[in-house]
Parts: C-alpha cells; sequence; structure tokens
C-alpha cells in the first residue's frame, strides 16, 4: 500500500515550506501532492519555492502532482488554475471548476474535496481522464469497498485519508480575519499564527472544530491505523497523510511501517501521541459511527 503526502493545508513561513519537503524527499512515502489548496493569497510567498521542491522529490522517487485550489471564485484564482495546468505535471483536482482548463486528453487526479459519492460519478470522473481519486473522508468502509471494486474495473487507482485533521468545509469568508475584525482582503495573514489551525472550543469549553483561513477542519486527528487490512482487502491502493508542523517524517516512517505490517495500530497512535499528548484520534466516519469517535476503548479514553 502506498503513502501520499497531501498538500500543506495551512500558511506556513516560507524557510519551513521549504524545510518540510526536503524532509519528505527523505521520507519513506510513495507520492507528494504540493501547491496551494486553501487560500490563493497565500501562494505568492512560497511560489518560486514549489520548482526546486518539485525538483527535489522527483530527483528522490516520488511522484509528484499539484493541487488546484479548492473554491476557484476570482479571475485571478482562474489565471492561477491555468498556469498551473501549464505547468507539465500531474494535476490534482479539488474543485471541478478545473476540469475545463485540462486537455481533453489530460490524465489528472481526483482530490478527497470532490464528493465522489457513487459509482455514477466515478465512471465519469474516470471517462473524462482520471486515473487516481481520493476519496471524500466522510465515506464507511462499506461504501469504500464499493467504489473501489467500480475503480478496479475502470482503471482507477482508489486512496483514502489515512492521518490529519480532516478537511470539512471551504467558505468565501475567511474565519481568521473574521476573528481579528479583519476583512478577508485585509487579512494581515492572521492564520499564519496557528502552524496547525486554531482550535474551536464549544459554549460549554469542548473540543469541536479547528479553523484554518476559509477552511474548517476537524478537531481530532482521523486515523485508518486500525483499519488497515480492511482498506487493503477493499481494494484500497494509498493512504493519505495530511502535514502537521510538528513530528510529521515521524509520522510517514510509522505509518511505512505499518502498512508493512511491522508494527500495529496502537503502535503507531502511541508514538503520535508521545510526542503530542493532547492529539485526539478518530476513526468514525470509516467504522460507521460518528466521525469523532474513536473504535479504540484505550485510545478514545485518553481522548
Amino acid at each position: 500500500m502506498q503513502l501520499s503526502v497531501a498538500p500543506i493545508p495551512f500558511f506556513w513561513a516560507k524557510d519551513t515550506w521549504s524545510t518540510f519537503y526536503e524532509e519528505i524527499a527523505e521520507a519513506p512515502v510513495d507520492r507528494v501532492v504540493l501547491g496551494e489548496l486553501v487560500c490563493s493569497k497565500r501562494l505568492p510567498f512560497f511560489q518560486d519555492q514549489i520548482p526546486g521542491a518539485i525538483e527535489r522529490l522527483i530527483s528522490a522517487g516520488k511522484d509528484v502532482a499539484l493541487t488546484s485550489l479548492a473554491l476557484i471564485t476570482l479571475k485571478r484564482e482562474r489565471k492561477l488554475t491555468s498556469d498551473l495546468v501549464e505547468m507539465g505535471l500531474e494535476v490534482e483536482v479539488n474543485d471541478l471548476s478545473v476540469l475545463p482548463y485540462l486537455p481533453k486528453s489530460a490524465k489528472f487526479s481526483v482530490g478527497p474535496l470532490v464528493n465522489v459519492y457513487n459509482e455514477g460519478t466515478l465512471r465519469w470522473l474516470a471517462s473524462r481522464g482520471a486515473t487516481r481519486i481520493c476519496l471524500p473522508p466522510e465515506l464507511p468502509l462499506a461504501s469504500v469497498e464499493i467504489l473501489a471494486k467500480e475503480a478496479a474495473t475502470v482503471g482507477v487507482t482508489i486512496e483514502v485519508w489515512g492521518h490529519g485533521r480532516l478537511p470539512l468545509a471551504i467558505s468565501g469568508r475567511c474565519y481568521h480575519a473574521r476573528l481579528h475584525g479583519r476583512t478577508k482582503d485585509n487579512c494581515q495573514f492572521a492564520c499564519e499564527d496557528d502552524p496547525d489551525g486554531l482550535d474551536v472550543a464549544t459554549l460549554d469549553d469542548q473540543p469541536f472544530l479547528t479553523m484554518n483561513g476559509v477552511q474548517t477542519l476537524s478537531d481530532s486527528y482521523a486515523t485508518t491505523a486500525h483499519q488497515i487490512d480492511q482498506l487493503r482487502t477493499a481494494g484500497v491502493s494509498a493512504l493519505r497523510l495530511s502535514p502537521q508542523s510538528q513530528g510529521f517524517p515521524g509520522i510517514c516512517h510509522n505509518y511505512r511501517a505499518l502498512v508493512e505490517g511491522r508494527c500495529t495500530g496502537d503502535v503507531v497512535l502511541a508514538a503520535i501521541q508521545k510526542q503530542n499528548p493532547d492529539v485526539r484520534f478518530s476513526d468514525g466516519f470509516l467504522t460507521g459511527d460518528r466521525g469523532v469517535a474513536m473504535s479504540t476503548p484505550a485510545i478514545a479514553a485518553r481522548t
């Protein structure tokens, strides 16, 4: 089973961004999707670093793709999309408005922000040129199995969300800007102060969500650590690991050991929790329970 690194969802400083991909070039992962997914205003801060990161990753033997934005609304963003297609690398589509920019013969991948919920959607995307689909993370294992079976008939690789805060929603409004009393156009990049997003609690001070500019993420870190065998049997070919600011190369190594059968899911989660005792895990979407639920009592008791 392959390991795939998702685009960095947060706003990191230029040097942090570059160092991250230097580390990923040495990490035991097979595929890296990079670029700006969440907010086009962030892109100029690291845009000139992308070619070097691509070269470094390809030299290290990684399969590399470039993500589209999750929500394309402005003329400037349409121009960025056109430029993205012209870079000559595989594009991961996270907004279907990207498709008109792709040549009819172009192969592309589909990210988890596209709602591939049924076989008809999957077949249509395959007919349009999709060769790889990362399914939305809210699907239960039974649905993943059905879609993976259909994907096998049309030659599409199926990937699922393996680890990280779940992308729940994207908005035209910037929550970080609003929190600081600013408009979206004058946000002053408040999201930079929260390299893993800003935790949001309920009025009862219970963990709830995570705010990331215009994006809403889960508070918990979704994990497939206890469903590897079921996912492999279902026909899933890859796990997607979402970047975080601390200890991510170690997470890559842990999941590599897991998919190769050299450790258990409990060992992986214990290692992650040792580095960050406050992290909360969930796998409820896969099990068919509430998304925030965790299937292993020992881990759930610590969250």
